[in-house]
C-alpha cells in the first residue's frame, strides 16, 4: 500500500516523528525561560549541523535513504528531526539531575544510541521501491565481513554518540557564553549557529574515526567497532554510577517534563510495532532488549527525584 507513490509504513513513521518534533515545539515555547534561543539552537542543530551531515554522508554512499513526503536535500526530513528530539528530550531530563555538566553530553549520545537500536535494525528492513530502485528506508553500505548487528554497521550506534553527544555539547558551551554575557542579544542570536557550525567542523576531523572504530590502529568494518561500542556503553553507565549516584536537583512532573519519558516509549513502541507487522522475528530481540533498557534507565531517573531530597551540583 503506498501514499503519494510512497510506502504507507514511511510516511506513517516519518508523520509520527514529524508530529512530535511538533508538539516539542510547543512544549519548548511554552517551558523555556528564553524560548527564542532554544528555538534558534533547533534550527542549528536541524539545518546546519544535523541535516548538513546527513546529507553529506548520504552523497559520499555511506548510507542511503528512501524518500519522504518532506525531505531536507536527499535526507527525509525525519532523520535530523528525530535526533534533535533525543537531544533536547535528554537535556530536559538532565536539567534536574546532579550531575557535573561535562558528564552531560556523553549521556545525550548514549541516550542517542539507545533509541537508535531500535531505530535503525528496523529501518534496514523496510524495503520498497523508492526512486525507482529497491532500497530500505535507510540503507548501509556494508562490505562482506564487515561488523554489523542486524545489516547494520556496528559502527553507527557509536556514530549517535558523536553525533548527539558534539551536538550537545556545542550548545551547553553556547549557553554558558550567553548566560556568562549576562544574556546579550547578539550572543543570545549568534551561539546557536555558532555551535552548530563548530560541532559540524569538529564532526567532520580524522579524530571521529578514531571514536567510531579506534583509527589508525583498526580499519572500519573491523573489531575495533566492537571496542569502542563496548567503550561507549561502559563510559555512561561509570558516570551514572559514580559521577550522578542518584542524586537529583528537582522532581520530574508530567506537566514540565512530559518529553523525557513519553517521547522516547513512543519511538520505541512503533519501532517494535512495525517489527512486528513486518513479520521481522530476527530482530525482535534487539527491539525488545533496548526499548525495556532504555525506557528502564529513564524510569529510574525519574523515579530517583521523588524518593531523597535535592540536592545540588557542585
Amino acid at each position: 500500500m503506498r501514499i503519494l507513490d510512497l510506502p504507507v509504513v514511511w510516511v506513517i513513521q516519518d508523520l509520527v516523528i514529524i508530529f512530535a518534533a511538533v508538539f516539542m515545539l510547543r512544549f519548548a515555547r511554552n517551558r523555556e525561560e528564553r524560548p527564542a534561543q532554544t528555538l534558534l539552537e533547533f534550527f542549528g542543530f536541524c539545518f546546519l549541523y544535523a541535516g548538513v551531515y546527513e546529507n553529506g554522508a548520504a552523497a559520499a554512499g555511506m548510507y542511503g535513504y528512501g524518500r519522504s513526503l518532506l525531505m531536507l536535500g536527499i535526507v527525509p526530513f525525519s532523520v535530523p528531526a528525530i535526533e534533535l528530539i533525543v537531544l533536547y528530550t535528554s537535556l530536559v531530563m538532565l536539567e534536574k539531575m546532579s550531575i557535573p555538566t561535562w558528564c552531560k553530553p556523553f549521556i545525550v549520545g548514549f541516550w542517542g544510541m539507545l533509541q537508535d537500536f531500535t531505530l535503525d535494525p528496523l529501518a534496514a528492513r523496510q524495503i520498497y521501491e523508492s526512486g525507482g530502485k529497491s532500497i530500505g528506508r535507510w540503507t548501509w553500505s556494508l562490505n562482506p565481513g564487515d561488523a554489523n548487528i542486524a545489516g547494520v554497521p556496528v559502527f553507527n550506534f557509536p556514530g549517535w554518540v558523536l553525533i548527539l553527544g558534539l551536538g550537545s555539547a556545542f550548545i551547553l558551551l553556547g549557553r554558558w557564553w550567553f548566560k556568562r554575557s549576562g544574556y546579550k542579544t547578539w550572543i543570545g542570536i549568534a551561539y546557536p549557529f555558532l555551535s552548530a557550525i563548530a560541532g559540524l567542523v569538529i564532526l567532520v576531523l580524522p579524530s571521529s574515526q578514531f571514536i567510531l572504530w579506534l583509527a589508525p590502529f583498526f580499519t572500519k568494518g573491523a573489531s575495533g567497532e566492537w571496542i569502542m561500542l563496548a567503550i561507549h556503553f561502559a563510559l555512561p553507565g561509570a558516570i551514572l554510577t559514580f559521577a550522578w549516584k542518584g542524586k537529583m536537583r528537582a522532581a520530574y512532573t508530567l506537566k514540565q517534563d512530559w518529553p523525557v519519558i513519553v517521547l522516547p516509549a513512543l519511538f520505541h513502541s512503533m519501532d517494535l510495532f512495525f517489527t512486528l507487522l513486518g513479520n521481522f522475528r530476527n530482530i525482535l530481540w534487539i527491539e525488545l532488549i533496548f526499548s525495556c533498557l532504555h525506557i528502564g534507565l529513564i524510569a529510574l531517573i525519574w523515579q530517583a527525584g521523588s524518593k531523597q531530597r535535592p540536592q545540588v551540583a557542585h
